[in-house]
């Protein structure tokens, strides 16, 4: 597995250097986006302090995280989606790797794009802004760990569904944009209606924003602690429904023969 993994880098790597130009372009939007932030942090004024945090880093690790988590369930539709208007996705669904570990592997390098995007951010609030974090390393990594697994299985639920019916982006759009308005990207989920409140924390990706920011910008909370157990119940139930769902949809693709069509 270790060595499809490189493979698969490899040519995600060699595909980027190709089209360096997108690089560029990224790089000139994540710019753009920090400096929207900045100014707009400094018109709300520094009395608006969400959850007690500065609401420029507020802004910066919600934005982040919440656009590294996305992008990660991208990959796996856009993994789909290549395959099928190449006509290669039978082929590569029928080797010996199991067709979830397959998808996974495809979308590592979204992730670790996603993670180098987020990085910046985190930086950019240090030495750009001047601002100080108090990071709780420990719950960092389980908060990090956890939504990753969360992801993933989402992930595989929108590629299943992209196998079996090829509208697998109208979910992803649909989850992005509900998650976007209620789970804390851009304003605290207090200031919701009760009844977003109660549907935002039905959201996994509330309590993965709420858990990194409190990991990074609060150290040691018990709120922080509260956030782990809800996102370890949600891994606990996404992980098997996602590698079940999107087996599932191969195999009943399979027996339709359905898999070589788009």
């Amino acid at each position: 597995m270790g060595a499809k993994l490189f493979a698969v880098l490899k040519k995600d790597a060699l595909t980027s250097l190709r089209y360096r130009s997108g690089f560029v372009l990224a790089t000139l939007a994540q710019a753009a986006q920090l400096a929207t932030f900045y100014f707009l942090s400094l018109a709300i004024g520094p009395q608006f302090r969400p959850d007690g945090m500065p609401y420029l880093l507020f802004l910066l690790v919600g934005t982040g995280f919440y656009t590294f988590l996305v992008a990660g369930m991208h990959s796996f539709l856009r993994t789909i989606q290549e395959s099928q208007q190449a006509g290669t996705l039978e082929v590569l669904l029928t080797t010996s790797t199991p067709a979830p570990a397959l998808v996974v592997l495809n979308a590592i390098s979204a992730f670790a794009s996603g993670m180098l995007q987020f990085a910046v951010c985190i930086l950019a609030a240090i030495y750009l802004f001047g601002h100080t974090l108090h990071i709780n390393v420990i719950g960092f990594v389980i908060v990090f760990s956890l939504s990753l697994l969360i992801t993933l299985a989402i992930g595989l639920c929108i590629a299943g569904l992209q196998v079996a019916t090829h509208k697998g982006s109208a979910l992803l759009w649909l989850l992005g944009s509900g998650s976007w308005l209620v789970s804390g990207t851009l304003f605290p989920t207090a200031a919701l209606p009760r009844v977003a409140r109660v549907v935002a924390s039905c959201i996994p990706f509330t309590h993965s924003l709420s858990g990194m920011r409190l990991a990074l910008l609060a150290g040691k909370t018990p709120g922080l602690l509260h956030e782990i157990e809800v996102l370890a119940l949600f891994s606990l139930m996404l992980v098997p429904i996602g590698v079940g769902f999107f087996s599932w949809m191969v195999q009943q693709a399979r027996q339709n023969g359905s898999l070589c069509f788009y």
